[in-house]
């Protein structure tokens, strides 16, 4: 018995030692980072940001792996089930995904046991933006204009992400009809606006911005608490009587499969942190409206709980609700 006892300790011993010496020589191998949205969206260019500088800090290739579908559940549920190695995680909305405990019936897997978060990226408040041959150019007259049409006006959005529950709360606190043109979010959202397939959308600021700058889009206000920094010009939401206190956003954060080794996710952290700090990055985060975060792990777990909380409590009341 002494035997085995001793031999499980020297056992129990040598893993944790290899531990950290496993972190030090990570990554050894390409790292794949799943996309749970189509290519163009926020988190596809984050992801792309990120892995170029991570390809050149640790010398492996981050490939970025696009798998939209589902409001990012079908992307989500792939790092779910992967190897807890670190070689597989996920950049997403987080919001949508702490969303969507609460509007989906059925979800193959748990956001809280199934995940084992790294940081949040960064936040970026949506841009309400309309085709250009929109007649409204302010949210009075997008409220105006909707109620003139009732269900005539066409709100383009991923079902079931913060995108969708922005439209949702507008509608429901204006007591405005617009119809949800699904789509597998992020570019899509925008892709079928800027075309007038759909006039309207409530949409991340990253992703958004230069399609208004561009004039394909035309730019109406911001869902921030007040005025961003970079376009002082814009209105925020809020500023409209009846819509005080309407702050919407995007979230985007890395997660890796649950059970995967604290010290890697820690590795992770440290390096994506660092990375959306760097002067560039952040300058390039920063001119189109996203404000880089890298909180730690044991924050972001609790930010994602509590937001799944919050979402619980909003849906509840609206019993709103998806079939996955």
């Amino acid at each position: 018995m002494k035997t085995v006892i001793a031999a499980v300790l020297l056992g129990a011993i040598a893993t944790s030692a290899a531990m950290p010496v496993a972190a030090q020589n990570y990554p050894v191998k390409p790292i794949r980072i799943i996309v749970p949205f189509p290519a163009g969206g926020t988190s596809d260019i984050l992801t792309r940001l990120i892995g170029a500088k991570l390809h050149e800090a640790w010398g492996q290739q981050v490939l970025a792996d696009n798998r939209p579908g589902a409001n990012g559940n079908i992307g989500a549920d792939v790092v779910a089930r992967a190897a807890p190695d670190g070689y597989t995680l996920v950049l997403m909305d987080v919001g949508n995904l702490a969303i969507s405990p609460s509007v989906f019936a059925k979800l193959p897997f748990d956001i809280i046991r199934d995940f084992a978060p790294v940081t949040v990226v960064s936040y970026s408040p949506h841009i309400l933006a309309s085709h250009p041959s929109m007649p409204a150019r302010t949210v009075k007259e997008v409220i105006a204009l909707a109620r003139a049409r009732p269900g005539k006006l066409n709100y383009a959005t991923g079902l079931g992400g913060a995108p969708h529950m922005a439209g949702l709360m507008f509608a429901y606190r204006t007591g405005i009809n617009w119809v949800y043109i699904p789509t597998k979010g992020g570019f899509a959202n925008i892709l079928i606006t800027t075309t007038g397939e759909a006039d309207i959308l409530f949409n991340g600021m990253l992703a958004t911005l230069p399609h208004t700058k561009s004039g394909r889009l035309r730019l109406i206000a911001v869902s921030s608490d007040k005025r961003f920094p970079t376009l002082p010009d814009t209105p925020t939401v809020s500023e409209t009587p009846g819509l005080e206190g309407f702050v919407t956003g995007s979230w985007q954060g890395v997660l890796a499969p649950a059970k995967t080794p604290p010290e890697l996710v820690a590795r992770l952290q440290t390096e994506i942190s660092r990375i959306i700090h760097q002067p560039d990055i952040k300058e390039k985060l920063s001119g189109q409206g996203a404000d880089p975060i890298g909180n730690s792990p044991a924050e972001m777990g609790r930010w994602l709980s509590a937001e799944k909380e919050r979402w619980a409590k909003v849906i509840k009341a609206t019993g709103f609700k998806l079939e996955q």
